[in-house]
């Protein structure tokens, strides 16, 4: 098993994010990312092959968990953006700029297990139209002590990574759906 290059790329829809599949080539280290299906079928394919020119492979969201461990144990980066309303099956909740925001478990969950380091990585537009892509330092990993707690602790280092990326540049986060669209049962009830 080849583990050179292997991490779990922690992105957001910031800046030109599409952009990090181009960024990868300047590594020499090989990129899968997560996908999921764009609504429109004409522009999906467009993304698509877009992608693809880059070298990176594809991983449908669903069912993506074989794919994503087995591109780990060829030691490959995977890249996934996690600044998404996750349905309540797949998400905890944790704060994301003060409210409570179902995020998706995932990378929490493949990082614990795999003890595979989660490295946030932004693409950000310059003044002068040119890109810098922003490698942040790994986030320490919980204990996997196979806790949710684990579980939530991770997820919201993070939701909290993202929200100080976000937060650096406002102006550049392109996401117009409700993130805070699920909410926790507590708030349901009331």
């Amino acid at each position: 098993m080849d583990t050179h290059g292997r991490a779990l790329l922690l992105t957001a829809h910031l800046g030109n994010w599409e952009l990090l599949a181009v960024a990868h080539r300047l590594t020499g280290f090989n990129l899968s990312i997560v996908v999921r299906p764009l609504d429109a079928p004409w522009l999906d394919a467009l993304a698509d092959r877009l992608r693809r020119s880059t070298g990176v492979e594809l991983i449908d969201k669903r069912g993506a968990l074989r794919p994503v461990l087995e591109a780990l144990r060829r030691g490959r980066m995977i890249g996934i953006l996690m600044d998404q309303n996750a349905a309540r099956r797949e998400g905890v909740f944790v704060d994301f700029f003060g409210r409570a925001a179902s995020t998706s478990r995932s990378i929490a969950l493949l990082a614990l297990r795999t003890r595979t380091p989660v490295v946030p990585v932004f693409a950000r537009r310059g003044p002068d139209g040119g890109h810098t892509v922003v490698i942040h330092p790994a986030l320490t990993l919980p204990q996997p002590n196979g806790s949710e707690a684990a579980v939530v602790e991770l997820t919201a280092r993070c939701t909290a990574a993202i929200e100080r990326a976000i937060r650096e540049v406002p102006e550049q986060w392109l996401w117009s759906h409700d993130r805070w669209r699920t909410r926790p049962p507590q708030e349901a009830r009331a």
